[in-house]
Order: structure tokens, then C-alpha cells, then sequence
């Protein structure tokens, strides 16, 4: 089966640098503004180029669909996340703790649906801090009743993690391309 490749519809400017990056030897005439942002769905970091004379906003939400965009002029490509500006690198945690928090009917969907990746691995283990005695727990509570919130899971499973922090941190180490898995990062699946 060959994998389509996931495209956003928004994203969300972790930071705008008007005259280009700062190691960029062109002279001033040759540089364009660049925006560094993530994906509101895929999770995905990418550099995008504003239309001349835009000005953009760390939080801002900005269409960068098929369709016709009224602030970007096109999108230069992902990027990893050891080369955000470090303004980009502090909003990024903040910035996906609120999506995770906006979204969180689709995150309790994984822990209701999650699956072996196989014989020996199962999806709820690449959550940090959850293991094989928790990963039980979490499949036997919900063949009792669908887990509902993050809350509802953490009442029903013992001395879990903060399930909302856990998969905040398993984001963070999917942009950091920490584990083959993909999740959520740039992940149709969910």
C-alpha cells in the first residue's frame, strides 16, 4: 500500500522574520520574508513565504490549502525541528499543547482505537512512560466503556501519566524524529 503524502489546510506562524534569516549572506534586495509554522492537523513544521507586503504573527492561523490563500505565497517545505529560530522553538510547545487540548476527541479516539504494530509492540506503548501494565489496563478499561476525555482516563486508569502531557511529549519527539512510528506527527491515521 503506498502512503499519500498528508497535506495541511492551516497553520498556526511560530515566528516571522520580515527580512529572511539572519545567515543569509544575499544582499538585503535579494531576500524575502520567511514564516516558520506548524500544521494545525499533521503536526507538520514548515517554512512558508509570505505574500510581498504581509506581516504575520506568532499564533496566527494562516490557509495554505490548494485553494487561494490570502497571505501566503507558497510554502518552502517542511523543516526540521533543529532548525527553528528559537523564537519558533519556545512557541512550539505552547502552540501544540493548545491543539492537543482543541482536539481532544481526536487524541481519545487513539486511546479508544490504538492497535498492535505487531507480535511483540503495541501503539500505546510509544507514549512515553506508558508500558505493558498500563497499556493492559488502558485495553481492559476500554472494552468496559470508550474512554470519553483525558480526564476519564486518568480517573479509570491507575497511576497513569498525565495522558494530555504524554502526548504532548510524544509530538515533541515525533518532530524530533526520535522513533520510526508516526503517531500523529504528519500521520494520516489520525
Amino acid at each position: 500500500m503506498i502512503r499519500q503524502p498528508v497535506k495541511e489546510e492551516h497553520a498556526i506562524i511560530l515566528d516571522f522574520l520580515p527580512h529572511g534569516y539572519p545567515f543569509d549572506t544575499r544582499p538585503m534586495h535579494r531576500k524575502m520574508a520567511i514564516a516558520q509554522a506548524i500544521g494545525k492537523k499533521h503536526f507538520i513544521l514548515l517554512e512558508l513565504v509570505p505574500k510581498k507586503g504581509i506581516t504575520l504573527q506568532p499564533n496566527e492561523v494562516v490557509y495554505i490549502g490548494e485553494g487561494k490563500r490570502d497571505k501566503i505565497h507558497h510554502i518552502g517545505g517542511k523543516i526540521p525541528l533543529d532548525k527553528l529560530t528559537q523564537t519558533a522553538k519556545g512557541e512550539v510547545e505552547f502552540v501544540i499543547k493548545e491543539l492537543v487540548q482543541k482536539n481532544e476527541k481526536r487524541f481519545i479516539k487513539f486511546f479508544n482505537a490504538a492497535a498492535p504494530i505487531n507480535m511483540r509492540r503495541h501503539q500505546l506503548e510509544l507514549l512515553p512512560g506508558i508500558g505493558k501494565k498500563h497499556m493492559w489496563q488502558i485495553i481492559e478499561e476500554r472494552k468496559n466503556d470508550l474512554f470519553k476525555s483525558f480526564s476519564d482516563i486518568k480517573t479509570r486508569v491507575k497511576l497513569l501519566p498525565d495522558p494530555e502531557k504524554v502526548v504532548i511529549k510524544r509530538i515533541l519527539m515525533e518532530l524530533n524524529n526520535e522513533d520510526k512510528y508516526k503517531l500523529f506527527v504528519d500521520s494520516p491515521f489520525i
